[in-house]
């Protein structure tokens, strides 16, 4: 039986799934005075702090000692989703990697087609007509791609972007993109899994067919 998430405000739910991973790694790592308080918003609040920075610190330290881009912007919403609301299914893996993906290689196509895979980064007044072209392109089809898919995961909309406007264009910093989304994926099977949320191993978890109707 599926047990009923614990909110800090049913009307509210200002911690999300939040207090249940927090809760959890609690209860595992017999910490009792944090576990009677792991729905209260101070210590949610840390426990987002602590996560957080673990969670894009790894892939700084693994940046900053191979200088390939381990870390990139849309790496912070999905890390946000995998600990908010670990059992949406924008926050699972198979969404998560493939929503990635696809804003990565519908970037890259988008450059591609418009001619700019070697005109360096543009933003703000760099803008041309060509890099609005591309810019828009690429988000229409990582949007369109991903419901084609049924892989819907928003923060692919920020990595489509960071392609399409020239911060990351070779194919092995795309790669290297792919591998962090993978390391903090997995990273996120740990974490909710030991704590007891029933994160899913790849595809989202279905929700329970609703009840009929009863005739009137």
């Amino acid at each position: 039986m599926t047990r009923a998430p614990r909110r800090i405000d049913p009307e509210h739910p200002l911690g999300g799934e939040m207090s249940d991973v927090a809760g959890g790694l609690f209860r595992r790592l017999q910490l009792a005075y944090l576990l009677r308080h792991h729905s209260a918003v101070p210590v949610l609040a840390i426990f987002g702090f602590v996560n957080g920075c673990l969670s894009i610190g790894v892939m700084a330290v693994a940046a900053l000692l191979t200088r390939a881009p381990f870390i990139f912007p849309s790496l912070g919403p999905t890390a946000f989703l995998f600990f908010y609301t670990p059992t949406a299914p924008p926050a699972a893996p198979r969404n998560a990697v493939l929503g990635h993906l696809v804003g990565a290689t519908m970037g890259w196509t988008s450059l591609a087609l418009c001619g700019l895979l070697d005109a360096g980064p543009a933003l703000g007044t760099d803008l041309t007509w060509a890099r609005v072209v591309a810019a828009a392109l690429s988000l229409g089809l990582t949007s369109g791609v991903m419901v084609l898919l049924r892989a819907p995961h928003p923060p692919a909309g920020a990595t489509t972007l960071i392609v399409s406007l020239g911060l990351l264009t070779r194919v092995w910093q795309l790669g290297v993109l792919m591998l962090a989304v993978a390391l903090l994926t997995a990273q996120a099977f740990v974490i909710n899994r030991l704590a007891g949320v029933p994160y899913p191993v790849w595809r989202p978890t279905a929700d329970p067919a609703p009840a009929p109707a009863p005739n009137a």
